[in-house]
This record gives C-alpha cells, sequence and structure tokens, in this order.
C-alpha cells in the first residue's frame, strides 16, 4: 500500500472521522460540547492506560533496553529545540519570547497525538515497544527547561548590555522590569513535573511496573479494550477546539503555517530513521519518530503562560493543536508508517545500520 492509499484508508478510520466531524461542529457553530467531566476525565484515563501498558512492558523489557533509546530521544529532543529557535528568530523573525516559546511547543511531545498513534498502529495490526511511554514521560519537561534556561540568559544579557548604555539611575530600573521577566528553573521544573499529565503518567508507569501482566489481565477490559472508545470521544472535543482554531491560522502567518508542517515531517522522519538504527521494531520507530514530530498543546500553554508570558499563546497553540495536530494524525502518521515499513524490510532482514555503512563504504 502506497502512502495516498494509507493516507485515503486512514481518513476512513472513526479517530480521524469524529475528528473531522468535531471541526464541521465547530464551523456550523453547532453548540454540541462534551461535558466538562467527561472531558476532564479522558485525558487522564489515556494516559493511565498508556502509563500501564509502558509499565508492564519495561518490567519486560529491561530498563537498561530502554536507556539509550531513551537518551537518544533526549538528545534528539534538545537539539531540534535549539534548530527551532534558530529557524523561528533567523528565518521568521520572531522575537526571543515567541521564538523559545514555539521552539519548546514542538521540542515537547503531545500525549494526545501519541495516543492517536498507537490506535493507529493498532488499526494496522502493528505494535510497538510500550516503553516508548516513559520516553513520552521524560520528553515532556525537557524543551521546556531547556527553552526558559535559554530564554533566562537572553534576558541576563540584556541587562547587562543596559547597564553599559544607560547611567546607574535609568540602569537600576531597566534592570528591575527586565528581571521581573526571568522565570526560576525550579518553578518550571515543578510545574512540568508535577503537572497532572506527567503526575498520572508516571504514576502509572510504576503501577504497570509493579503488576505486571497478571495485575493487568484483571483491569484490561477497562484500560485495553475500551481504549480506542474512549480516544474517538475525545476526537470529537479535539475537532471542535481546532474547528474554532480555524480562523486563527490567518494570524499565524504563512512562514508559521510552514513551519508548523515542515519541522514535523522533517522531525519525525529523522526519529524514525534513527529508531530503525537502534532496532526498534516497525511499530516502534513509527512512535519514537511521533514522539519527536509531534507538538505539546496541553502542557505548552500551562508552563509557557507562566514560564514566557511574554510570548503570545495565540501562536503556539494555534500552530500546534490547529496545524500541527491534524497534519500528524492524518498526513504524516501514514508517511512515516510507510518509510519505517520501507527501511524494515531489507531482504533478509539486513540490519540498517550495516547497510548504511556498507554504502558509504
Amino acid at each position: 500500500m502506497d502512502i495516498l492509499q494509507l493516507i485515503q484508508s486512514n481518513l476512513l478510520t472513526p479517530i480521524i472521522l469524529f475528528f473531522l466531524f468535531g471541526i464541521i461542529a465547530a464551523r456550523i457553530k453547532s453548540d454540541l460540547k462534551i461535558p466538562e467531566a467527561i472531558s476532564e476525565f479522558l485525558p487522564i484515563y489515556l494516559l493511565a492506560a498508556i502509563g500501564l501498558h509502558g509499565g508492564i512492558e519495561m518490567r519486560n523489557t529491561g530498563f537498561e533496553n530502554m536507556l539509550i533509546p531513551m537518551l537518544v530521544a533526549i538528545g534528539l529532543s534538545l537539539l531540534f529545540t535549539l534548530n527551532h529557535y534558530q529557524i523561528l528568530r533567523r528565518l521568521g523573525k520572531f522575537n526571543i519570547f515567541d521564538s523559545y516559546a514555539l521552539a519548546s511547543t514542538y521540542g515537547a511531545v503531545g500525549a494526545v497525538t501519541f495516543s492517536v498513534g498507537l490506535s493507529f498502529l493498532k488499526n494496522q495490526g502493528v505494535s510497538s515497544e510500550g516503553y516508548l511511554a516513559a520516553i513520552l514521560a521524560i520528553l515532556e519537561p525537557v524543551s521546556f527547561i531547556l527553552a526558559i534556561f535559554l530564554t533566562n540568559m537572553a534576558v541576563s544579557k540584556q541587562i547587562r548590555a543596559k547597564k553599559q548604555s544607560f547611567t546607574n539611575d535609568v540602569t537600576s530600573d531597566i534592570e528591575i522590569g527586565m528581571k521581573e521577566s526571568k522565570t526560576k528553573l525550579s518553578q518550571v521544573l515543578h510545574e512540568s513535573i508535577t503537572g497532572k499529565a506527567i503526575v498520572i503518567l508516571l504514576g502509572s508507569i510504576i503501577i504497570g511496573y509493579i503488576i505486571g501482566n497478571e495485575g493487568f489481565n484483571s483491569i484490561s477490559i477497562v484500560f485495553d479494550e475500551m481504549f480506542t472508545g474512549a480516544i474517538v470521544i475525545f476526537m470529537i472535543e479535539m475537532g471542535i477546539i481546532a474547528g474554532q482554531r480555524l480562523d486563527d491560522i490567518k494570524k499565524v502567518g504563512i512562514f508559521l503555517t510552514a513551519f508548523a508542517v515542515i519541522m514535523p515531517t522533517f522531525n519525525g522522519i529523522i526519529g524514525v530513521l534513527v529508531a530503525t538504527v537502534m532496532g526498534l521494531s516497525i511499530g516502534g520507530a513509527v512512535m519514537f519518530g511521533l514522539l519527536l514530530a509531534s507538538a505539546s498543546f496541553i502542557a505548552a500553554p500551562a508552563v509557557l503562560r507562566h514560564a514566557i508570558p511574554q510570548a503570545k499563546p495565540s501562536l503556539y497553540i494555534t500552530s500546534a493543536l490547529g496545524i500541527t495536530f491534524p497534519y500528524n494524525i492524518i498526513v504524516l502518521l501514514p508517511i512515516m508508517f510507510t518509510i519505517s515499513s520501507l527501511v524494515h524490510n531489507t531482504e533478509g532482514s539486513i540490519d540498517l545500520f550495516n547497510y548504511i555503512t556498507q554504502g558509504l563504504i
């Protein structure tokens, strides 16, 4: 099956159809909305299900076997965040605060996108390494911490520059004003780690690790068989929110619209290839790529509104939720799955690393 056929097939799955249904409902200004109690419950349920499977897989696989993929994912996330900033600042001409906020949003991960990715693989009859859920939890705060650290450094540099340019009286006022824009890394770290998304994910991973397969059997009917149905309902809400933000896409501009499509594609494909070199399965490579391709639109607003208050939420929320999220789940997932299948299907199960090195030699 080629990419276009896979995209067409993906469009006809319940998850995507209900997402599009939510967009249509928002555009026709229907009063349809998911009750607030259910809206708050579904993300917790999805993260708990992902975490339980991840903890069980960690127990079966062993922590030492996931150490290298975890470190590689962290390294790539930091590298991509720095790359995002340079592109946004130098080519997009965004100010420092918007550049760092957007860079960290696209360096972080999307738990909702991860959930859809798992369902996509299930529809293809493919599984993935469950311990990637643990990497999901670890990656969430990494990009934010880097962005806040670099933002604070930039503000400090500006303060020093002002000291050299103005008199002491003027400098003291400027310094006070600029120091107010600095954020303590400890505060960002605390907000990132203690946020409900990370807490439920990490807690579920630990519980899954403790109970193993035998303990999970008693609750599998809730956290396994009902998983796809819960995503479907949640996709209605995501569609409604995305539909309400379609008008804001005009405000983010052509450059950011292109960035919100091109960068996830680049990051995702790199992630698939690197994961394949590390020996992950077809599905594992897709999910690893999705971790690097997704953008955070739930954790990002919660952290950045306090960490970088000067940044415009309309930019990083609209681009992540209104552009990147639909693109990732409809188009990029089939692209990454096709690429992963191609690079894994070398005759005689030739290791990709050896294949590449032989080609270079």
